[in-house]
């Protein structure tokens, strides 16, 4: 594997790593291996949804009929149309996995193009597998290149740095060499959009898919012979500085292709803001541990770092708003016993008890704890105040998901999600995709 030093502009080192055709470790592979299962199962209950339908209609009249697969339907596009609508349905649920250090959902924008462009290509899944590896490594690399600061600026960071990932995927099967895959890191630089405050909205289903289609088209561009500037990620007017912070290029290329971030990415127990799953555990287990109803509950009051209060510290009244919401996660924790997907459906926000139950939620910063960890207090009726701080939610790094529960996971989903997809079937070809001649059988079994 192409190792590289932080001398080199960032998109010629990311560009000739994903260019490159040394071995990925098992390892990693593996690791690629549980998050496409993952986004199988996301991306198959959520098929039916209305954003996908909405999504559906207007890609095919983009584009009209192709030869790529929407997963968990009959219809098929042109593959970037396919990746579009796809990512839309990979992240809907707020259910698919997380680059913990940036918070960074690789799968759903990478994942929809390795898998429309090799069908397309009739490209083994080893190559597929391996696109989608580099492209999800690419785009947490960048990611470290601008966090914390672009976050926190308001750039969606899974949408935009989710833009050069799948140009890095496209470019690996596209066969690009290494500078013309550097050319397309740079196109994607002048693609890569997407905003925070969108995230409850819509308009995050819009930055998803077109972070997956825009590096499809970055890639496509830099084979025809489009050219970027060799520093468009960052240079002085740059992508970088102009979303974000002085960009650190080190942090970037550091220990390139021997060190990989996917090894960072966890897969999620429960559909919402990975920030809020400590919060999750602690309730469940301080409720189940002390046989709490929620009349015993007066007050709730949830401490974490300032991520969790920004992002969670909001007044709920959309679906996409609970999936966000410190004040509805303990909610449906506390009242109902379990943060499951219906948990964080309209139907269950618009509840009358989980209403009340939400005003009784209070969000405090405690600089002190590490970023995911959360403190729970519950002030109860009888004057007992019961605490509980998880530093480690369940499916961290620390606490995975087995791969026997992510198939379970997927299993739930793909039933919820009214398709008659085989989920073990699926599942059984994911964990040999390497072994597949030819990745549109993985791609037959998702087709409804």
């Amino acid at each position: 594997m192409m190792e590289s030093t932080a001398k080199e502009p960032a998109s010629a080192a990311l560009g000739a790593f994903g260019a490159s055709s040394g071995a990925i470790p098992a390892p990693v592979l593996q690791h690629g291996k549980r998050s496409l299962l993952n986004v199988f199962g996301t991306a198959l209950g959520s098929a039916r949804s209305l954003a996908a339908e909405r999504a559906v209609r207007v890609m095919a009249t983009l584009s009209g009929a192709g030869e790529a697969t929407v997963i968990g339907r009959s219809e098929r596009l042109r593959p970037a149309q396919a990746a579009f609508v796809n990512a839309i349905s990979m992240n809907l649920l707020d259910f698919d996995d997380t680059h913990l250090p940036t918070i960074i959902h690789p799968s759903s924008p990478v994942a929809p193009v390795a898998l429309a462009l090799g069908e397309e290509l009739g490209s083994t899944g080893a190559e597929v597998l391996a696109a989608f590896v580099l492209g999800a490594e690419v785009a947490c690399r960048i990611g470290n290149m601008v966090s914390p600061g672009h976050y926190a600026r308001g750039w969606h960071i899974t949408s935009t740095c989710g833009t050069f990932g799948a140009a890095a995927a496209a470019a690996k099967l596209l066969g690009l060499d290494a500078a013309q895959a550097a050319h397309a890191l740079g196109i994607a630089s002048s693609l890569a959009a997407g905003n925070v405050e969108n995230l409850p909205t819509a308009g995050k289903n819009a930055s998803m898919g077109h972070a997956a289609r825009g590096g499809i088209l970055a890639a496509y561009l830099a084979r025809e012979g489009y050219e970027a500037a060799p520093t468009a990620l960052e240079g002085r007017l740059g992508w970088a500085r102009a979303c974000g912070d002085a960009p650190d290029v080190e942090r970037a290329l550091n220990d390139l292709g021997r060190t990989w971030e996917l090894q960072l990415n966890a897969i999620k127990p429960y559909p919402c803001g990975i920030v809020f799953h400590a919060e999750i555990d602690a309730c469940l287990e301080l409720s189940r541990e002390h046989g709490l109803q929620p009349v015993d509950i007066d007050q709730v009051i949830v401490r974490g770092d300032t991520l969790f209060i920004a992002r969670g510290d909001r007044v709920v009244r959309t679906a996409g708003d609970a999936r966000v919401s410190l004040h509805h996660v303990a909610a449906v924790s506390l009242v109902r016993g379990r943060a499951g997907v219906g948990e964080f459906e309209q139907e269950c926000v618009d509840e009358p008890e989980i209403a009340a139950f939400r005003a009784k939620v209070r969000g405090e910063l405690d600089a002190a704890l590490p970023p995911g960890a959360v403190t729970v207090e519950l002030r109860v009726r009888d004057g007992r105040t019961l605490s509980r701080t998880v530093e480690h939610a369940r499916g961290s790094i620390e606490r995975p998901m087995s791969d026997a529960e992510i198939e379970e996971k997927g299993r739930t989903l793909a039933a919820s999600g009214g398709t008659a997809c085989d989920f073990d079937r699926i599942a059984a070809l994911v964990w040999q995709i390497d072994e597949l001649p030819d990745v549109r059988g993985l791609m037959e079994a998702v087709r409804a």
